[in-house]
């Protein structure tokens, strides 16, 4: 399958559909975590697919297709991390939190794989 946009890398529609589960889960959270703990980890699992985005439209661009892959990876960090405090103040089982951790690795992991060779991603004038 060719790639004709960063919303038909697997690890865009990961991350996506992560971001509409915790949204969906973040729904149950107490009132007086909305502009916390539910705000904060909204914004950081939905940042991580226009980071993506962004860097798709930078791929001519090394450094620029790097810096907004790297801002994707750190996204999805902060992610992880809110999901331990939402397991410790008890507000996700840890049965979820395990599930939603393991999603974050593995989203994760690809990001890590394509910041470690941008190469493949990158437009060149011979393509």
């Amino acid at each position: 399958m060719q790639i004709k946009s960063a919303k038909d890398l697997r690890v865009y529609q990961k991350a996506y559909a992560l971001a509409m589960e915790i949204f969906q889960i973040s729904k149950q959270w107490p009132a007086e975590e909305k502009y916390a703990l539910t705000g904060q980890i909204r914004r950081s699992s939905r940042s991580v697919c226009p980071n993506l985005r962004e860097a798709w439209a930078k791929r001519r661009y090394e450094a620029h297709f790097v810096s907004k892959l790297t801002d994707a990876d750190g996204e999805n960090s902060e992610t992880d991390t809110w999901l331990d405090f939402a397991k410790d103040c008890g507000y996700l089982s840890p049965e979820d939190h395990t599930r939603l951790t393991a999603e974050c690795r593995s989203i994760g992991a690809m990001l890590g794989s394509m910041l470690n060779n941008p190469h493949p991603f990158l437009l060149t004038k011979t393509r």
